[in-house]
């Protein structure tokens, strides 16, 4: 049996509260959830291979035009499809970060070159990031806030590596899946400047701030029709199933409210934890979005187990090793039963 890479295996670990993957603990809007039961017998048909009502309701919310979004089933498929359409020779990642990054890449022979975060840095992107980016790479992921550490890249620093890859003639795959569950959002992301960036793709996703992993939907922005037609050749037909596209639509309609709840909500939960888990002894690094990046004593993953918490071990991260961990921001009182736990150790 293949290594789990990911969390969320409740298949495998059942009965169990799973604080290893970060979807929203508010759960699913209500109104998405009604959409998926009301339109439940539309699946007779196939869906809009053009996603044409879901790429309106997203250019909407992200004030973008829909010719800029390109839709997948996930922001997972969407990293495979930006390797596929640009098929680089040689990339750039992160260690550690999101796993999928370095599949996709290695699925088509990329050579891959790595910039290890450092412990003595808090895992933080510095500069120094700046003399990796050479014309020698075609590609480079990053991931704002990053995972699993939280991190995120302030947006004076993302300045400068997307002009220095722009001028190395470097794709950049930007991926804010957890952005919008940082106290202010607003001085990270990169979307209202993508016009100076023809090599940027952004992907985001529903999985995490809508709390829809089970559908599997996501999407990319960039202002390069180009690479966003390469994408498409490249993506299989009818990729968005058709309760996913509805889902989406359901998803963005009035969400500010369920956005602004989520937010706040996030923001004195993580930090409720923190404080708690740091008066514990843990290290805690970065973690200013919904989950918790930390240090502990090996063999806190079994022992969670055991007690009946799934948690993300993260010593398969390239660049970590026995005795990182990421936890989830689940609700209230399954938050103080963690820290409960905890506790008694």
């Amino acid at each position: 049996m293949r290594e789990q890479i990911h969390g969320g295996d409740i298949y495998r670990n059942q009965n169990v509260l799973d604080f290893s993957v970060n979807s929203n603990p508010l759960g699913p809007p209500i109104q998405v959830l009604r959409t998926i039961r009301e339109q439940a017998d539309q699946i007779v048909h196939y869906p809009d291979i053009q996603c044409s009502a879901l790429s309106k309701a997203i250019a909407k919310f992200e004030h973008v035009q829909e010719e800029e979004i390109v839709c997948g089933n996930g922001a997972a498929e969407l990293f495979f499809a930006a390797v596929l359409a640009v098929m680089p020779r040689k990339a750039l990642l992160l260690a550690p970060t999101f796993a999928e990054y370095e599949k996709a890449l290695k699925a088509v022979g990329t050579e891959i070159q790595y910039y290890e975060l450092q412990k003595s840095q808090e895992f933080q992107v510095t500069e120094e990031i700046l003399d990796q980016i050479t014309s020698q790479m075609d590609m480079f992921f990053v991931c704002n806030p990053n995972n699993p550490t939280g991190q995120p890249i302030q947006q004076e620093l993302l300045e400068k590596i997307l002009n220095r890859c722009q001028e190395c003639d470097v794709w950049v795959v930007l991926d804010e899946c957890f952005i919008d569950f940082l106290d202010h959002p607003e001085f990270y992301e990169m979307c209202p400047k993508r016009q100076n960036y023809s090599k940027l793709l952004i992907v985001k996703a529903f999985t995490k701030l809508f709390c829809m992993p089970g559908l599997r939907l996501g999407y990319g922005i960039s202002c390069n029709q180009e690479l966003l037609g390469r994408m498409t050749d490249v993506l299989q037909p009818w990729n968005v199933s058709i309760l996913a596209q509805m889902g989406g639509v359901a998803a963005l309609d009035d969400c500010a409210q369920y956005i602004q709840e989520t937010r706040e909500y996030i923001s004195v939960e993580r930090d409720a934890m923190i404080q708690e888990m740091k008066m514990l002894g843990y290290s805690i690094y970065g973690s200013k979005a919904n989950y918790i990046f930390f240090s502990g004593k090996p063999g806190l993953y079994a022992q969670a187990l055991n007690a009946g918490f799934l948690i993300r071990d993260c010593k398969n991260y390239r660049g970590l090793s026995e005795g990182y961990y990421r936890i989830a921001v689940r609700t209230k009182d399954e938050n103080e039963r963690m820290i409960a736990w905890l506790r008694q150790l």
